[in-house]
């Protein structure tokens, strides 16, 4: 068995405001690990530690930029065990999206429409959670309650 980490924050970032606006969600924003230490840890988020666009698939670090700036934010952090085929599927999934990162861009229509509840899919566009999600759902390591457009 292997162990994938979630992490779940809340940061007071206009976006971030902005998000729990819409969901009054505890946590706005999520990001992916296969270490227990979460380095490397990733996410679909600003790539610009000031600035909230442009965003994209982005490897979050704690010892610089946003989280480095902002040390004192609500978080949850989850462990997911799951067989080993299960964490190198995920991880091959996620280095898959990783070799072309560049192409990805933050999905902010998708962000609306999904709590508007219509379903919207977008290549190369991702919501923290989407990203995430799309990761596990592929992987086989959740089961969504929604079907993947």
């Amino acid at each position: 068995m292997k162990d994938i980490y979630l992490l779940l924050t809340k940061s007071d970032t206009f976006v971030s405001k902005a998000i729990y606006l819409m969901t009054q969600d505890s946590y706005t924003h999520i990001s992916i690990s296969f270490e227990e230490n979460l380095q490397p840890m990733y996410s679909c988020a600003r790539k610009y530690t000031y600035s909230p666009i442009p965003a994209g698939i982005r490897n979050e670090s704690f010892e610089k930029g946003f989280y480095n700036k902002n040390q004192h934010i609500p978080c949850a952090l989850y462990k997911l065990t799951v067989k080993k085929e299960i964490y190198y599927k995920a991880k091959f999934i996620l280095d898959s999206i990783l070799n072309h990162s560049q192409d990805y861009k933050y999905n902010l229509m998708g962000l609306i429409l999904c709590k508007l509840e219509v379903p919207y899919r977008r290549n190369h566009y991702y919501f923290c959670s989407e990203f995430v999600s799309e990761i596990l759902a592929y992987s086989q390591a959740i089961e969504l309650p929604k079907l993947l457009v």
